[in-house]
């Protein structure tokens, strides 16, 4: 494992944020606050830990989880009152990377194969309280997950002549000696506990104290120097910026060396300013950061292109994109999938709005909810009877129906194509 990860950790009680010991002091009311503030300081990672003892709490913790991932911009581990397959599943439901078994509970033995072959194994890690644990279960957590978190601090260079799978160390420690002892362990992955979550903690200025030390860091690293592209003749290297998912084209931009470098160093969007003619972060007046996903020079060396997670719109007049003002031809796609269903879905709420007499929609808003909900699971039905028939056109034709049905039921929820494309998209 070459590269390292600081990843703070999250206790919560009682939907607040306590200390890992017995007496549970609170250290933040606030818990997505606090999981911001450490993205936004330059973690790598966060591990949340439920420590509910109820149902009601359980589902508040998810509630927290699930707004905790809209606002940080990196991974989550999450675990804690895990008892059947479905807590696992809301867990990853609301946004987390991996889902994390207690080994310290029988139930959480017995549930590991089942939840890996459902929900792969790449998304489930395990915590470990102790040497003989990782022992007596190797097997299971070789073959089923793909992550520890140790909650102790081990003999480590004995327990990776155990097992190869990386692990996360969640230490009580608060020498930074002892810290970076941890880091230089060739099968840790990363480093979390009190130290590491610290509300003042710089994790960028830690991580140069790391990389003194010889040690990689997370941080992204370029594989070609700024020397190495050609600039324009002011100096500076062209950028083109599409949104990771979408590859929609946001901006366009210039960086010098200094930008370049920033941007690589912290994960965010740097460019320079011809006109003020100073270096610029992108969002750091406005709120809306471009995170890196991912930086590529072109063949000739003299464009990079930057695909990133845009917070809020990327234009300075609002608009989502800079290249809002079409000049030639209609960039509509008649098959785009999502603009059929905006399409649809605005006449829907246009009939809604202006009812048409003789409109079968108007029809259904008029009856209500109780209607519109029995053709929902009337035309969900229908689906698994055409499924049966060999005409793969009729399948076609409910799934079409059942669509437009669940479409007017949006729209009778004020529910958008927004929300759910997000929804799924933060899954």
């Amino acid at each position: 494992m070459s590269y390292k990860r600081l990843t703070p950790c999250i206790f919560i009680d009682g939907g607040k944020a306590v200390t890992w010991f017995d007496n549970r002091e609170v250290i933040a009311a606030d818990v997505v606050a606090l999981a911001k503030h450490y993205s936004e300081m330059g973690a790598d990672e966060l591990i949340i830990f439920d420590l509910s003892n109820s149902d009601e709490e359980h589902d508040e913790a998810i509630d927290l989880m699930k707004k905790i991932h809209r606002v940080i911009r990196i991974p989550m581990i999450a675990g804690g009152n895990i008892r059947r397959q479905e807590d696992v599943k809301k867990i990853l439901y609301a946004g987390a990377k991996r889902a994390m078994l207690n080994f310290s509970k029988q139930t959480s033995i017995e549930l590991i194969e089942e939840v890996s072959k459902r929900f792969g194994k790449e998304r489930i890690a395990v915590s470990l309280n102790d040497f003989d644990a990782l022992f007596k279960q190797q097997h299971l957590i070789e073959e089923y997950s793909t992550e520890i978190v140790f909650m102790h601090r081990l003999d480590l260079n004995s327990v990776m002549n155990i097992t190869e799978i990386p692990c996360v160390v969640v230490t009580d420690t608060m020498e930074q000696n002892e810290i970076l002892k941890i880091l230089k362990c060739d099968g840790v992955k990363g480093v979390s506990g009190m130290f590491i979550s610290q509300k003042r903690m710089d994790f960028n200025a830690f991580k140069e104290i790391c990389a003194k030390e010889g040690i990689k860091m997370t941080s992204f690293e370029s594989l070609m120097d700024f020397s190495e592209f050609q600039l324009n003749s002011d100096g500076l290297l062209p950028v083109v910026v599409q949104d990771f998912k979408t590859n929609e084209v946001l901006m366009m931009a210039y960086m010098n060396e200094e930008a370049f470098e920033n941007t690589v160093k912290t994960g965010r969007m740097t460019y320079y300013s011809r006109s003020r003619k100073s270096q610029w972060v992108k969002g750091e007046t406005s709120g809306h950061f471009q995170y890196v996903r991912t930086l590529a020079i072109d063949c000739d060396k003299d464009t990079l292109l930057a695909k990133v997670e845009q917070i809020g719109a990327a234009c300075h007049t609002g608009n989502r994109t800079c290249f809002y003002q079409p000049i030639v031809g209609n960039d509509y796609d008649a098959k785009n999938p999502l603009q059929i269903f905006e399409n649809v879905y605005h006449t829907i709420l246009d009939r809604k709005a202006h009812p048409k007499e003789g409109s079968y929609t108007n029809y259904l808003f008029e009856k209500g909810i109780d209607k519109i909900l029995k053709k929902v699971g009337e035309e969900a039905t229908e689906i698994v009877i055409a499924a049966k028939n060999p005409n793969p056109e009729e399948i076609k034709y409910e799934i079409s129906d059942f669509l437009y049905h669940v479409m007017v039921l949006m729209a009778e929820k004020n529910v958008t194509w927004e929300d759910i494309t997000k929804e799924l998209a933060e899954r």
